[in-house]
């Protein structure tokens, strides 16, 4: 696996290719710069040697078997690919190559519907579980990545940043009175659902589709938005302008792609809710990939602009073993130890 290999190993597997160009040295002569990727994680690689014949071997979506050699350059590992050819998986074996949510699935789906169910506002539930109850669209919805690459980058990553979303809007609606618990509820359920027209999910790994990259998932989530809302009898139109708000606004930036900036409370709060979200799952799959033991550094995080002070994450079995002595604690005492 990607996650075990280390410098000056060598390296025999099948990858999945996630990107691949070609390119020429100062001398004209060509070579291959790929990405490969399985369960584990991704890996850059290059082939010097032989590069236009593998070229046709090495599309996107393709699955490869690779003998290469691991060496870190500029202090990231990469692959010095020796030979390269094309295979086939089959559908079974494609759970080694393809990173899929931790969570659940089903009970994932089961309890964002309940969220939706317990929003307030007559004419946003229905709105909210319109789309829910759209077997095509739901489907997809629980397979698709919330993102390519940053996070929740995985089968089932839309809805898991979705529902950690959905909880922790839930989360707030509670600590502030003041926020329209049914607006944020609906905001932070709905804000992303522009994502399924955005990518195309005909082959993995998922890129952009033609609209996808011309229009952006949120003027696509309003257009989708709007679509059912014109099927609900007298949807207000202050809760549908409130609502669109919230979807065009949760980047929180004109730079980092909102069309509109937060200007309502829940406006503000999905959008920190959003962030907070993504930045927590891309800081664990970082520190997931840290060696055992205390807090290490992290390499330069070029799209945060800092070094990372990150430490791996306890399996459940030494979580069970940390906290095995508080298991035996008589219940009538535990009080006493929180």
């Amino acid at each position: 696996m990607i996650k075990d290999i280390r410098d000056n190993q060598p390296v025999e597997g099948i990858f999945l290719v996630r990107e691949v160009n070609r390119g020429e040295t100062k001398n004209g002569k060509p070579f291959l710069a790929l990405t490969v990727m399985d369960a584990s994680g991704e890996i850059g690689g290059r082939v010097w040697e032989n590069a236009d014949r593998y070229l046709a071997s090495c599309r996107v979506g393709a699955t490869i078997k690779i003998k290469a050699q691991a060496q870190s350059y500029r202090n990231v590992l990469q692959l010095r690919i020796d030979h390269l050819e094309e295979c086939e998986v089959v559908a079974e074996e494609m759970g080694a190559l393809i990173p899929i949510t931790g969570g659940d699935i089903p009970a994932m789906a089961a309890e964002l519907t309940e969220l939706a169910r317990s929003i307030a506002d007559r004419h946003l539930r229905e709105l909210t579980l319109a789309f829910i109850d759209d077997h095509h669209l739901f489907t997809l919805f629980k397979k698709a990545p919330a993102a390519k690459y940053m996070h929740h980058a995985c089968l089932g990553g839309l809805l898991e940043h979705t529902l950690g979303v959905a909880r922790a809007a839930a989360a707030v609606s509670a600590l502030y009175p003041a926020v329209d618990r049914s607006l944020l509820m609906a905001g932070a359920i709905l804000h992303d659902i522009g994502k399924l027209i955005e990518f195309n999910y005909e082959i993995f790994p998922y890129d952009y589709s033609d609209r996808g990259r011309l229009v952006g998932h949120m003027v696509l989530g309003i257009e989708m938005i709007q679509e059912k809302i014109s099927g609900i009898d007298n949807f207000p139109e202050e809760s549908a302008t409130h609502l669109k708000h919230l979807i065009l606004a949760h980047h929180g930036r004109h730079e980092f792609g909102s069309p509109s900036l937060p200007m309502m409370l829940e406006a503000f709060a999905l959008n920190f809710l959003d962030d907070l979200d993504a930045k927590m799952d891309y800081l664990t799959g970082l520190a997931r990939k840290m060696d055992t033991g205390g807090y290490q550094w992290s390499e330069y995080q070029r799209n945060l602009e800092r070094f990372l002070y990150l430490r791996r994450p306890e399996s459940e079995e030494e979580r069970r073993e940390t906290n095995g002595d508080a298991e035996e604690i008589d219940p009538r005492q535990r009080s006493l130890f929180r």
